[in-house]
């Protein structure tokens, strides 16, 4: 199986070089993963991915990232930032948050994206690698705040695909959006476990 890597427009925000984007499609041939779908031209995003039920999920993510050459910023526990992957992981588009604390995160993630340039936030709307049966809101809200789109990625590990989905404007609806994330999750993808 080959990693077929979609074509990458210009906006969306810049990872690496040409060695990352060579370790990136190295790791997806080894793995025997392809990315499909289509990269949007959007500088801001908000990427939900799904269903996150694997660290695996992870690896692929910044495989893909790597082999594509974009940056996917992710929510991280704060605790992981610690020497020495502090760096490495605030390099790799980590965002340390405190998941314990009793203020929202949303707003900080908004004020976030409107502050740069050009950012993807990716999330999971599970909030866990452990089955849940309702996912959060915070992406809707998030990119309903931000005024940015929602881009839906999933894993199907039974095929080893994954794909740049659906693509939409949130509609204020936090609750609809996830409720059709999810509708549109389990009925084209399969998570690990």
């Amino acid at each position: 199986m080959t990693s077929s890597i979609p074509s990458v427009p210009k906006k969306p925000p810049p990872f690496g070089g040409p060695y990352t984007r060579a370790m990136g499609r190295f790791l997806l041939k080894i793995l025997g993963w392809r990315l499909t779908g289509e990269i949007p031209d959007h500088p801001k995003v908000v990427l939900v991915g799904a269903p996150h039920s694997s660290n695996w999920d992870f690896i692929l993510a910044m495989a893909c990232s790597m082999a594509c050459g974009v940056k996917l910023s992710y929510l991280m526990k704060k605790e992981a930032f610690f020497w020495p992957l502090k760096g490495l992981f605030l390099l790799m588009g980590g965002i340390p948050v405190d998941r314990k604390s009793s203020e929202d995160i949303v707003p900080q993630i908004v004020d976030w994206i409107n502050t740069n340039e050009r950012v993807w936030v990716a999330i999971t709307p599970e909030g866990t690698r452990s089955k849940v049966k309702r996912w959060k809101t915070g992406a809707a809200r998030m990119a309903w705040e931000a005024q940015v789109p929602i881009v839906l990625v999933g894993w199907n590990y039974p095929t080893k695909v994954m794909t740049i989905g659906k693509q939409w404007q949130p509609t204020g609806d936090a609750d609809a959006d996830t409720a059709m994330i999810k509708a549109y999750v389990t009925e084209n993808f399969k998570g690990r476990h």
